[in-house]
């Protein structure tokens, strides 16, 4: 089940974080950093927002994900597939699932309820990004129909300059 996150989930969203980034340590698909992004003071801000979701299977935290309309100024580099007004559009941000859960279809669950979540409050477009070498991310986007819209420099959390690949999909 995928619901809204509520207060008591946070310590499990930041140990989720956790786990995924020790994992990035030796399988490297992200440009995330241990006590840089994602933590739980990230997690917190979405919270704070309403914009943090969580999935849950058997009592145990199998993902997370921040949904908002926030689109980064680096977005404005992207030729989109789909035009759209800013309040038209979902950004999918830090979709994350954890280690223990991978493999098992758990991002595309996640994926599904992210466009059935931008379909209840009318936006008609979804975008988001995401580092150049995770290649399992943009095999699962791309195979559930997203578009590639093209890639530009992002200065990530103002430290590290990265090269993210954008897309988009209109519902």
């Amino acid at each position: 089940m995928i619901r809204l996150a509520q207060e008591q989930d946070l310590d499990r969203v930041g140990a989720l974080y956790g786990a995924l980034l020790d994992q990035e340590e030796t399988v490297r698909h992200t440009n995330w950093q241990k006590d840089l992004y994602p933590t739980l003071a990230h997690a917190k801000a979405a919270f704070e927002q309403s914009t943090l979701y969580v999935g849950e299977e058997g009592g145990a935290l199998f993902g997370c994900v921040n949904l908002n309309q926030i689109q980064p100024p680096e977005y404005a580099n992207i030729h989109w597939n789909f035009q759209a007004k800013p309040e038209e559009v979902m950004v999918i941000h830090t979709l994350c699932i954890h280690p223990d859960f991978a493999g098992r279809g758990k991002g595309k669950e996640f994926v599904h309820f992210c466009e059935e979540h931008a379909r209840t409050k009318n936006w008609p477009v979804i975008r988001l990004d995401t580092y150049e070498g995770n290649f399992p991310a943009c095999r699962l986007y791309e195979g559930l129909g997203y578009s590639y819209a093209g890639q530009t420099q992002f200065h990530f959390q103002n430290v590290i300059w990265e090269t993210l690949k954008c897309f988009d999909k209109q519902l």
